[in-house]
């Protein structure tokens, strides 16, 4: 360990402890010789200068809090001595000048992908059933577990024998045989199921917002083709994903099977034909092999979540110089969660390519932010129990870490939830900071692979994307190694810079949408599907 405390930005007036630091502990850093005043535990923030109330706090080289309270030099923040501070956003006041980096090594690179005949390129390729309304969850369900018996897509879990030993008295460790995984039918092709709780019920908009996304993961490169139920008298109308799914793609040529239940009789009747035709519709799919592909095909979705004080000084700087990497060889990265690009839009509305684009984002951010004013809340109240725990005590300060997943390049684009990426270059879309609901959004506005950093740890999975995790520090990945797939704890221990493992984060991204490494969420099974209804969400 070379220091024990880092500054993010030359003009931060705090730094980050990287150990634990105990009260009269003399630290020397920048030439000077640090005092500890209290207790500070690793990833908290600890004063560098005195501070009285009121004074602002600067990480990042931005504004993220202000005292409430006198805090001395060495001090450590607390919830209790700061409040929420963030700077006021203007129209795009300069020109950002971009230095893009060396790509040399990875502009003849290729990945080996499913090729769809709109151009897209999937990383994975998968039959997807989902019902238009949550009244046919319940079919969905019944497919579902017809399906995967009979595919043998998973293998049975050990929980279920351990219940089986104590249901029949047997000691919880005896040595029972496990079931083991059959072949599976088809080789090439995944069949997945999601269900939800919306299509009908609430306000007409939402079933228009959901239509929107689920067009999206219709249209998602990763699908190669969808068989759909709909119940019949709900508010979203067959006809309404349709012209969803038109105005996304008015010529997309995958097979979307659709099932109406209150023109087809029995259950029995509409679930066997629902079978018979998915079934070819499966077959034919599992022809479609991988083939080369160049990485501008990729669309990146950047997430975060169970973040710790060391996100923003590992994970996310280097999951950002790889986002960097993608738009400099004209792929599509994806930065998402606006609650949580609080204190950090100038910076973005800098970056946005032209003055339409940065208009566009400003008012989506103010937009968002009135709504949540309005429903007595605030960007303020994102940060979770978690996050604060582990030294994230204001909203700024969590954004500024989490805006560094989207690296340094130009904003191509500004899209509004449900709206499909087509333009290369780093993408902004609206979706909430809530890790399920922010993934769901990126997949459907078109990710076909996403990187998810994290301090604490989350299982969190998508149904048709694989969802790769990047833990923030080593002492998580080696307490919770089913769901971390790469490791930046080396960044903290100064043992590797952001650019080397923004590179080996590149490299196993490239590995994993060719089919060669499975990712961990993928590994657990995890689908998590959550639509945004357009509430307030932080």
């Amino acid at each position: 360990m070379k220091s024990k405390l880092i500054k993010v930005h030359e003009s931060d007036n705090v730094a980050i402890a990287l150990v634990d630091l105990f009260q009269g502990d003399k630290v020397e850093f920048e030439g000077e010789m640090i005092i500890i005043l209290s207790d500070v535990k690793a990833k908290h923030k600890i004063s560098m200068v005195d501070l009285a109330a009121e004074d602002k706090i600067y990480m990042y080289g931005v504004l993220v809090g202000k005292a409430t309270e006198e805090i001395k030099r060495g001090g450590v923040l607390t919830v209790d001595n700061v409040k929420h501070e963030a700077s006021q956003t203007f129209q795009k006041s300069e020109i950002t000048q971009w230095q893009a980096p060396d790509i040399s090594k990875w502009k003849d690179r290729t990945f080996m992908g499913y090729h769809r005949p709109d151009g897209q390129v999937g990383t994975a390729n998968v039959w997807l059933f989902f019902p238009l309304v949550f009244c046919e969850n319940r079919n969905v369900e019944l497919l579902k577990d017809i399906f995967e018996k009979e595919f043998s897509f998973h293998k049975s879990p050990k929980q279920r024998q351990l219940l089986r030993n104590l249901i029949s008295g047997k000691d919880e460790d005896a040595n029972v045989e496990f079931e083991e995984e059959e072949a599976g039918v088809f080789d090439n092709i995944e069949v997945k199921f999601i269900t939800h709780q919306g299509g009908c019920g609430g306000i007409r908009q939402d079933s228009v917002m959901l239509s929107k996304l689920l067009a999206g993961y219709v249209n998602n490169p990763n699908v190669a083709g969808a068989t759909v139920l709909s119940l019949g008298c709900q508010n979203l109308q067959i006809d309404i994903f349709k012209n969803a799914l038109d105005e996304i793609n008015s010529e997309i040529e995958k097979p979307v099977l659709i099932y109406e239940q209150q023109q087809m009789g029995t259950v029995d009747e509409m679930l066997n034909t629902i079978i018979r035709d998915s079934f070819e519709g499966i077959k034919k799919a599992n022809e479609i092999k991988r083939e080369p592909a160049p990485l501008s095909k990729l669309k990146l979705g950047l997430e975060c979540g169970g973040s710790d004080g060391f996100s923003g000084i590992s994970a996310n700087p280097a999951l950002g110089y790889t986002s960097d990497l993608l738009s400099a060889l004209g792929g599509s990265p994806i930065l998402s969660e606006f609650p949580e690009l609080c204190g950090v839009e100038q910076e973005l509305v800098n970056r946005c390519t032209d003055e339409e684009t940065a208009d566009k984002f400003m008012k989506l951010m103010k937009s968002y932010e009135n709504a949540a004013e309005a429903a007595g809340s605030g960007f303020d109240m994102n940060p979770s129990p978690g996050n604060i725990k582990d030294g994230l005590i204001t909203d700024a300060m969590k954004s500024a870490g989490a805006a560094k997943k989207g690296g340094t390049s130009p904003i191509a684009a500004v899209l509004d939830y449900g709206e499909y990426v087509t333009k290369p270059g780093l993408n902004l879309l609206c979706t909430p900071g809530n890790d399920v609901e922010s993934t769901t959004g990126m997949v459907g506005s078109g990710a076909n692979v996403v990187v998810f950093t994290t301090g604490l740890g989350t299982p969190t999975g998508n149904p048709i994307a694989p969802v790769i995790k990047m833990s923030s520090n080593s002492t998580l990945a080696r307490r919770m190694p089913d769901i971390i797939d790469v490791d930046s704890g080396a960044v903290i221990r100064g043992e590797k810079t952001i650019p080397e493992m923004g590179e080996e984060l590149f490299e196993y991204i490239i590995q994993v949408a060719s089919g060669e490494i499975k990712s961990k969420a993928d590994q657990l099974n995890q689908n998590d599907f959550i639509p945004w209804k357009r509430g307030v969400s932080l």
